[in-house]
This record gives structure tokens, sequence and C-alpha cells, in this order.
């Protein structure tokens, strides 16, 4: 499968202000477009993916591997990884059965209640260790390339790695917002910034205060089942 590396596209701006590209710039567009078709035509069995991000130049990047900075997937080829499609119930159950052993290591390491990252991964991937969102958060615990990179993880698809850096990252936002579940919850979802820039509030994001809930209601009654 071809590697496209980094494509980069940096604007030009016009009189009125308008961003235009350079021959250049184009072709260089051209060329991650044309790579992107070769790699369509290839056997559905080969995965290939495309992100792009905005770069401190002020330039558009694209790359065939997510790494450090504010990456979005863009394309992919190859088949699903997402939580739906073939992803069953009784996948899910086996699933959680499988990797409760590691979610119980992690959550003494550090000092978690096991219950709690369980309601995470529920709600995140559905016990799915391929689960991939349409923004690029990928894996478990739903981990995007930049936090991936911030905590070590060279394969969110891992299972271990992904619950490690998953863990890790909450238990960081535990102590940054006090050990308030619910603000750590929502800067899970919506980024510690969000959170902060909304007076240390769960950001009145619809998707982020059905998110806290979900977990939050799924937290409980484990916490509870855990107690019989």
């Amino acid at each position: 499968m071809p590697n496209i590396g980094v494509c980069r596209a940096i604007p030009e701006v016009d009189d009125q202000g308008e961003d235009m590209f350079s021959g250049q710039a184009k072709r260089k567009i051209t060329y991650c477009l044309i790579v992107a078709a070769v790699i369509s035509l290839a056997p559905l069995s080969v995965h290939a993916e495309i992100y792009k991000y905005r770069g401190k130049d002020g330039g558009f990047h694209f790359t065939d591997r997510p790494m450090s900075g504010n990456y979005r997937l863009i394309w992919r080829s190859g088949p699903s990884k997402s939580r739906k499609g073939n992803y069953s119930l009784a996948k899910m159950r086996e699933n959680k059965s499988k990797f409760t052993p590691i979610i119980e290591t992690v959550a003494k390491e550090l000092r978690l209640h096991p219950g709690l990252l369980h309601a995470m991964v529920r709600v995140e991937s559905a016990y799915n260790p391929k689960a991939i969102s349409k923004k690029g958060a990928q894996g478990l615990m739903q981990l995007m390339p930049a936090t991936a990179s911030r905590y070590g993880v060279n394969d969110s698809y891992d299972p271990k790695q992904n619950l490690e850096g998953g863990a890790r990252y909450l238990s960081d936002l535990l102590i940054q917002f006090e050990y308030d579940i619910r603000l750590a919850l929502a800067a899970y979802n919506a980024g510690e910034n969000a959170v902060k820039r909304y007076g240390n509030k769960i950001p009145p994001y619809q998707e982020t205060m059905n998110y806290v809930d979900k977990v939050m209601g799924e937290y409980e009654r484990n916490r509870l089942a855990m107690l019989d």
C-alpha cells in the first residue's frame, strides 16, 4: 500500500483576505487525492486512512498516519472499524468479559474505580477495541490521536495501551478538576479547555451533557452491582 507521508498546502492571501492556494500547493493536494484514489482501489482487506489538520504555519496538512496535533480523520478505506455493522450485543458481552481483567488492573494501578472505567468503555466504544468515530477517536476509550501521542500510546487499537492511556488521561483530569467526576468526564468528552471556558462547569453542548449523564448512569449501576 502506498505511503503518502505528510502532504502540506500553505494558503496565500489575496487583497480581500481570502485564502488562495499556490500552484505548488494545488499540485500537493492533487497528489494527495490521486494517492487516495489509488488506495481506494486496493483490496478491501487493506486499511488506509487520511487525516487533515491546520499547522502552526497556517497551512493544511494531509497525512496517512495520525501524529501529534489537531488532526481529523477525513477518509478511510478497507473494512469498517466502527462499533456498528457486525458488532453484536453478544460480541460486546464477550469483549467485556475478555477486557475486565485489564480494566481492573489499570483501575487498581491508578486508584480509579473499575466501575467508572467500565462505564466509560461501555459508552465510548461498547467494548469494541476497533471502534473509531467520525472525528478519528479510536479504540476502547476513544482516544484522539493527539491524546494518544500525549500519553505514549503507539497503537490505539491495542486494548491494553488504549485503556492505560485513557485511564491516565482521566486520572489527570480528576486531579485538575479536584476530583469532580462529572467535570472530568465533560473534559474527557469536550476537552479541558471547554470546561475552563465555561467557568469550570459542564459545557452546554448536548453531546457532552448526554455523555456525562450516560457514563454516570452506567457508573452508578456498576458501583451498586459491585456492592452485591
